[in-house]
C-alpha cells in the first residue's frame, strides 16, 4: 500500500492556530503602523526592524501551524537577516525604486544594527508563541 501524498487533515487545533496567527499578523501590522504615524528617529526605526521579524513569526506560524515556536522564531529571524544581507548587494535598492511592497518587505541600504533588533523581534515572536501555546493547551 502507497502511503497516502494528500496533507494532513485540518484539525480544530490547526485552524485555531492559524486563526491566532492571522490575528498576530494584523496586531502587528497595526503596531507598525502605529509606531511609524506616532514616533519618529532612532526609536521609531528600530521598532519597525523588530515588529518587522515580529510579523514573519506570526506568518511562519500561520503556514506552519504545527511547528514549535524555536523553530518559528529562527525561521523568522533567518529571513530576516537574509533580507538585511542582500541589501549588501543592488537587488533590493534596485526592485524599492520601482515598487512601494518590495521597498516595504525588502528594504533599500544595509544597516547592521538592525540585525540586533530583528534578534529582539524573533525573541518577541518566539516568547508570544510559546505563550500562545500554553493557553490553547488549558
Amino acid at each position: 500500500m502507497r502511503p497516502s501524498t494528500r496533507p494532513p487533515a485540518l484539525t480544530a487545533h490547526t485552524l485555531g492556530a492559524r486563526v491566532v496567527a492571522a490575528g498576530a499578523a494584523v496586531v502587528t501590522v497595526a503596531a507598525g503602523l502605529a509606531v511609524r504615524a506616532g514616533a519618529d528617529g532612532a526609536f521609531a526605526k528600530y521598532a519597525g526592524s523588530a515588529l518587522y521579524t515580529v510579523l514573519l513569526c506570526a506568518l511562519v506560524a500561520l503556514c506552519a501551524p504545527r511547528a514549535r515556536p524555536v523553530a518559528v522564531a529562527s525561521t523568522a529571524l533567518a529571513l530576516s537577516w537574509a533580507v538585511e544581507f542582500a541589501q549588501l548587494t543592488d537587488v533590493p535598492a534596485e526592485l524599492s525604486a520601482h515598487s512601494t511592497a518590495a521597498r516595504l518587505v525588502l528594504g533599500s541600504t544595509f544597516n547592521a544594527p538592525d540585525l540586533f533588533w530583528y534578534a529582539v523581534g524573533a525573541t518577541v515572536g518566539w516568547a508570544v508563541h510559546t505563550g500562545a501555546r500554553r493557553l490553547a493547551t488549558r
